[in-house]
């Protein structure tokens, strides 16, 4: 595990609530068959509940995202991929979130690369996690990692913006879903 070196400063609480939240998200694509890892959530989950999802999660503070990715994506699927495996595959920075009320900066990495089978290691928050045919993402997608994957999955651009005013700009979403996440 990385940690901060004792030259770095600590962050500061009050500092860390005024922050954009930094957050990770995987797409585990199996290029060979065209699947990608999915995890639906629970009835239960405080977010998004019954929508599909990539595995995703908060970053925290002193660890790289490349950290976090990995975390979340084992924590969540049971997946293993090295940090250095990471690829960088879309970039979304939203305005505002549930619980980003100073917007929040996802980045979404591609592992081509991992060891295990997906399962669903929280069930109180996914109601399952497994393979998916890209050609057949459910509809009903948590909205801002929908468009990411879309985009990803079609070569379209990487960086997506998310409740920002653009002038003449088109939404940033893909049509695969109808509710917006905190990242």
């Amino acid at each position: 595990m990385t940690q901060q070196t004792d030259d770095q400063p600590k962050a500061l609480k009050p500092a860390l609530e005024s922050m954009t939240l930094l957050v990770a998200a995987v797409i585990v694509h199996d290029r060979a068959t065209n699947r990608v890892v999915l995890l639906q959530r629970s009835e239960n989950a405080k977010l998004a509940q019954g929508m599909w999802d990539l595995p995703v999660g908060k970053n925290e503070p002193g660890d790289p995202i490349t950290e976090t990715a990995v975390r979340e994506l084992y924590e969540e699927t049971g997946l293993t991929v090295k940090p250095e495996a990471l690829k960088v595959a879309h970039i979304i920075h939203g305005a505002w979130g549930v619980e980003a009320p100073n917007g929040f900066l996802t980045v979404v990495f591609a592992a081509h690369e991992w060891t295990g089978e997906p399962e669903t290691r929280e069930p109180r928050k996914h109601a399952q996690v497994r393979w998916v045919n890209a050609d057949a993402i459910p509809g009903d997608f948590v909205e801002t990692t929908a468009s990411a994957l879309h985009r990803y999955l079609g070569g379209g651009p990487q960086v997506s913006l998310d409740g920002w005013k653009q002038a003449n700009a088109p939404p940033a979403t893909s049509g695969c879903g109808s509710t917006g996440r905190e990242g």
